[in-house]
């Protein structure tokens, strides 16, 4: 129904401000809509006038749960995206010629990649307590806002941590043994940030393991003239994108002593960015050649370089003005499309 009404005339876009616009005694929304001014409608208004935006359904949890859904992230989806799309690239690849990637598999890791990241990031708001409660970004994040205890996130990481554990133990030993050995990269990114300029390339070791983990879940093991160029591959990409979402960070991360690529790379980012591009194509290309693809495969890798040749020069990196953070912001969210190529 109210997809119906947000379609209806005099406008949509008015619809949507009249009912987001504080509401008058006596007032009707009716009238509201008429008069409110137009504006275009986005794709993002009607999912969250729709409740299917990821954010939309944590708001609509009970408020006693709320906290520890935003703990885990799960109303900003791009980071298990993230995580999971590596995932999809290996298992993609392992499968039978000519056939698609197994499903169930797929499903699996898709499941692993939510339970982790949200393990992951409760592991970080754990560590950064202190230091989130000073920067406005992250200020009402559930452990800095006073939301959830440190204990209570304990708990909760447990209980994360042991669905992933269930889920791990439907792989092979070869694939148990592997991924348990990602463990010591997800607890101990969120110190690398104290201690080196490189969190970003300590983050790409942990985000892409699943390029690794889904050829052995379905080979066995892995192929290591594939996998590994493919890892390195997947790693270059988050630096890519991590190293350009850091630059909304700068001001603050020198305020709180915190380290990033941004604050090395200041005003050569652009160079850096470029060369991670040119070892993230050679990996693809690599991959490619040792797992026999056909010309569809070299196609994406170059309409992938396409993209990334650009996203770099449309970077706003020096200067902490709001634009520059916001135009950083859009990049890094861009750069998941780079996956779908």
């Amino acid at each position: 129904m109210m997809l119906l009404l947000l379609l209806l005339r005099p406008s949509s876009g008015r619809l949507l401000a009249a009912l987001a616009a504080p509401k008058r005694r006596g007032s009707c929304w009716v009238t509201a809509a008429l008069a409110a001014p137009a504006r275009p409608l986005s794709s993002g208004d009607i999912r969250r006038s729709s409740g299917l935006s990821a954010a939309g359904l944590v708001g609509a949890a009970p408020l006693a749960v709320q906290p520890y859904l935003k703990l885990m992230r799960l109303d900003k989806p791009i980071g298990t995206w993230l995580l999971y799309l590596p995932c999809t690239w290996s298992i993609g690849l392992a499968a039978e010629p000519g056939c698609l990637p197994d499903l169930s598999m797929l499903a699996l890791f898709g499941t692993g990649a939510i339970l982790m990241r949200g393990a992951g990031c409760t592991i970080n708001d754990m560590w950064d307590k202190d230091i989130d409660s000073k920067v406005a970004r992250t200020g009402n994040r559930p452990i800095a806002a006073g939301e959830i205890s440190r204990f209570q996130a304990l708990v909760f990481l447990g209980g994360q941590l042991s669905l992933a554990l269930s889920v791990l133990l439907c792989l092979n030993y070869y694939s148990i043994a592997l991924g348990a050995a990602s463990l010591g990269l997800v607890v101990t990114y969120p110190l690398m940030k104290r201690l080196t300029y490189w969190p970003q390339l300590i983050l790409g070791l942990t985000f892409n393991w699943g390029a690794l983990l889904g050829w052995s879940a379905v080979k066995g093991s892995c192929d290591w003239s594939i996998c590994l160029p493919l890892y390195i591959s997947g790693i270059m990409w988050t630096l890519i994108y991590d190293t350009i979402y850091a630059h909304q960070d700068k001001t603050d991360d020198v305020l709180v002593g915190v380290k990033s690529t941004a604050l090395r790379f200041q005003e050569q980012t652009k160079q850096w960015l470029l060369g991670f591009s040119t070892v993230m194509l050679t990996g693809l290309t690599v991959v490619g050649l040792n797992t026999e693809q056909m010309l569809p495969y070299y196609a994406a890798v170059v309409a992938v370089g396409t993209h990334l040749a650009h996203q770099p020069l449309g970077v706003g990196i020096p200067g902490p003005s709001a634009s520059h953070h916001m135009r950083g912001g859009e990049e890094a969210q861009n750069c998941r499309y780079t996956h779908w190529t």
